[in-house]
Parts: structure tokens; sequence; C-alpha cells
């Protein structure tokens, strides 16, 4: 995927479970942290240390050796940060379709060399988007709520939620890089929790489960709100902000 993305870590100290805000009950003031690296990741040199913030004085290096302290003070629950995998991934979500608070545990599908959810890259594009905000001008979707690792800018004339018929075909990024798009990706609790200046919002996921549900591969094909795509690495290399961008 990404270089440096997902590589670091929050994990609970009481369970060692990873610390995901796709349980708002216990991890929700994570989306009030910004971390950056210090300097560029490389693939030939060891993961930079980040700079943790936020937006009310928080401000320490991951290599302080009170780090795991601060942040614990801040989230409200004991954490260590981390960039070694768990032998046993473990992370809690939310279920947004129940009534009930009902948690499900996805360790089992996560990535199997960094932090993510699933896949080695999450995409969205502008079509969709907009198509959102059509639906319901009242609302922000920001992309921020959908934290994708790509925004693809859709040509004039493209509508709607584009992406859905991407399922099971190649995207090249620039000059070589092509990624193999095997499946929607199903929304959580996430998109409706403020963000930085976005205020909470339950709507969002409301408009998406009427508008937009897709049955997922890799979860047995159950039906789910799905926005933008997941994709797996076929080919690397570079990649620049305005690269042309076309499906195969």
């Amino acid at each position: 995927g990404m270089l440096g993305d997902r590589n670091y870590s929050l994990i609970d100290q009481t369970n060692n479970k990873i610390a995901s805000a796709k349980y708002p009950k216990k991890w929700a003031k994570i989306l009030e942290l910004s971390a950056e690296f210090l300097e560029q990741p490389s693939l030939e040199g060891k993961l930079p240390p980040v700079r943790i913030t936020s937006s009310d004085g928080l401000d320490i290096l991951s290599t302080d050796q009170n780090v795991d302290t601060f942040i614990s003070e801040f989230v409200g629950r004991p954490v260590k940060l981390t960039t070694a995998r768990p032998v046993k991934m473990s992370l809690e979500r939310l279920d947004p379709l129940e009534d009930e608070e009902t948690i499900l545990d996805i360790g089992d599908i996560m990535s199997k060399t960094k932090f993510s959810d699933y896949a080695d890259v999450h995409l969205l594009t502008t079509a969709s988007l907009q198509a959102l905000s059509e639906i319901s001008p009242d609302q922000n979707f920001d992309v921020k709520r959908f934290r994708p690792n790509l925004v693809i800018k859709t040509e004039s004339g493209l509508d709607g939620f584009v992406e859905n018929d991407w399922i099971g075909k190649t995207i090249v990024i620039g000059e070589s890089v092509r990624l193999n798009i095997t499946d929607p990706t199903p929304r959580c609790a996430i998109p409706t929790l403020g963000n930085g200046e976005l205020p909470d919002d339950p709507k969002v996921l409301k408009t998406i489960v009427e508008h937009n549900m897709r049955e997922v591969p890799y979860l047995e094909n159950k039906a789910l709100p799905c926005i933008g795509n997941y994709a797996f690495l076929v080919q690397d290399g570079m990649i620049s902000i305005n690269d042309p961008v076309w499906i195969e």
C-alpha cells in the first residue's frame, strides 16, 4: 500500500486490542489527534518517528519516553503506541446497522502487513462525494469523514457512485502503479463522528444506507452501506497529485 500508511497504532493495554474509533464509545477521542512523519518514509530506512498533536495543545513525539502516558491521558484509556503488530490482531467495530450496541471483531480480516482494516489501498471518487451532496445538500460530506488513501477527481459527465462499476477491474495511476479493485468499502460509524471542524452527524451514514447498499465480496456478499473501493497492489511505483487515472 501507501508507503508509511497505517504503520503506527495504539494498543489498548487492558486487552491488547487495537484502539479504533470504529468503536466510538471507547475511542472517539482518537479522531481529535493528528500525526505526521518527521521525515519522508523510505523503502530502505527505518520507519521515521511521528509528531502527534491535538487542537487543544497536545504535542509530543513518538520517541518521547512519556508518549504512552500523555496519549493515554488524552484518550482516557491506557494505550501503547507501537509499530509492532500483535501476534493476534483484534479490533472492535460497532455495527452501525443494529439498533442495539453490537460489537464485531474484524481482526481476522485486517491487513497482514500494517494496521489497516483489510486492503492495501482505500480510494474514493469526487463523483460519489458529489452524489451524496446532491441527495442531501444540507449535510457536509467532506472527504475527511471517509479517510481514503486516494481521492480520484472524475471527469465531467461521470456522475453518481461511479466506482460501483469498478469491482473486479484494474485501476492504473501515473506511469506504473496498478491496483486490483476487489470490494466496495463498507462504512462504519466513523463518518458520522466529529473530526476537526466537522461536527457529529449520524445522518451521513443514514444517507448511504438509503442510497448505496452494496454486496461486499470479502464479507460473503453481505449487503452493506458503501462508499469508495478497496484495492490491492499489483504493480508498485511513484504517484503524484494530478497523475492521470484510468480503469482497465
